[in-house]
């Protein structure tokens, strides 16, 4: 039994998944977790970061074809789990690149988009944004002010995006706009004169990740820069349903990391002649961390094994989502107590995680609107409204 896989939960997953959680794991631990903390003080991440993802085979890794290494659900699952055990943000990028943006083209784009983007996403030489969400629409999507409308042959797109994860290096974006044809999705170059991405600065929380504002200004597009068959929010939410399946896998790693750090603190901290580890109270919230953090694996595990036999909802992984970021959060946060004040600093990691999950408690569907798509799937009635 390992401390920190108190059911022993790898023992579920195949050779193959195993293979890939431990290639990503050591990847992680000595290419990414000794700087992390700098970059997320520093608020940056480094520019050839999307190469070395690439190169390890994770953007799109779920897609097939195209350069996508085509696995399975259960095994972008655990990639996502160990890259958000040293960050959140690191984990967005792929989660954004690969279920976002490469997924957008990849299930609704055309040959010819395919073609051209996602061979160069697969390998991190172009990066992808995701435009959906708004100043004014965020969990509303639906009144989206960004519009597209025809001029001859072409379409000319107006509006802004906010939020929008690797906005300022991205060399494509997928953007939805009202259009007289309902909502529209588009392969936006963001070489495109009138594309403008600014940084949005003075973040507390995923600082480790590039996040921007989008703003297109008679943005003029040919008619094969368009996604041709789908309208409406089906696009877009489709998309959404391949993030959250992300996130709710990545909520373990990060729950994972906080619990492995109070465990060890507990054990080499000194307090009153004896470990912090041997007082009963310590001991309880050991427990109750070990506990959630294996009841957030066996969530993600049987999501992964639904996504993988194609029988999984949409509430089924807001289910997920909601469930692993409320544990992850409160693992990380009654971490950060067992730590007292050195849990503060950046010295440690829980502080940063517990940060990080704020903003992904709120991205992909807060916490509200998860609620609500469980309560809609659980009595039939839509209450959003």
């Amino acid at each position: 039994m390992h401390r920190t896989d108190f059911l022993e939960l790898e023992d579920l997953l195949s050779t193959e998944e195993r293979a890939i959680a431990r290639t990503v794991h050591d990847f992680a631990a000595t290419e990414l977790a000794p700087y992390v903390a700098d970059w997320y003080d520093r608020g940056t991440i480094p520019a050839d970061l999307a190469r070395s993802l690439g190169k390890l085979g994770l953007l799109g890794m779920h897609l097939q074809g195209y350069g996508c290494a085509g696995t399975t659900a259960t095994a972008y699952g655990v990639a996502c789990r160990e890259l958000e055990a040293v960050d959140s943000g690191l984990r967005s990028l792929v989660s954004v690149q690969g279920s976002l943006a490469m997924f957008a083209i990849h299930r609704w784009g055309t040959e010819d988009q395919r073609a051209e983007w996602l061979p160069r996403m697969a390998v991190g030489e172009a990066i992808g944004c995701f435009g959906l969400t708004e100043p004014d629409a965020g969990s509303d999507p639906g009144s989206m002010r960004t519009t597209a409308r025809r001029d001859g042959p072409d379409w000319v797109i107006n509006g802004s995006k906010m939020w929008i994860t690797n906005g300022t290096i991205a060399d494509i974006a997928v953007v939805w706009a009202q259009s007289d044809d309902g909502i529209r999705g588009f392969a936006v170059p963001t070489s495109t004169p009138g594309f403008a991405a600014y940084e949005i600065e003075r973040k507390l929380s995923l600082r480790a990740s590039v996040t921007a504002e989008l703003v297109l200004d008679n943005v003029r597009l040919p008619d094969s820069a368009a996604f041709p068959e789908v309208r409406g929010l089906k696009g877009p939410l489709a998309c959404l349903n391949e993030a959250r399946y992300g996130i709710l896998w990545g909520a373990v790693g990060a729950a994972r990391a906080c619990f492995d750090e109070a465990l060890g603190y507990s054990l080499a901290r000194t307090q009153f002649g004896r470990p912090l580890a041997s007082f009963q109270l310590t001991q309880r919230k050991l427990a109750d961390m070990s506990i959630a953090v294996a009841s957030a694996g066996l969530t993600a595990i049987q999501l992964g094994r639904l996504k993988d036999a194609h029988r999984i909802t949409p509430e089924q992984i807001s289910h997920g989502k909601l469930a692993n970021v409320r544990i992850a959060l409160e693992v990380a946060r009654s971490a950060r107590g067992v730590l007292g004040a050195a849990g503060i600093t950046l010295d440690h990691s829980v502080m940063r995680h517990m940060n990080n999950l704020e903003s992904v408690a709120t991205y992909e569907g807060t916490e509200e609107m998860h609620v609500l798509s469980i309560g809609r799937a659980l009595t039939g009635i839509a209450a959003f409204r």
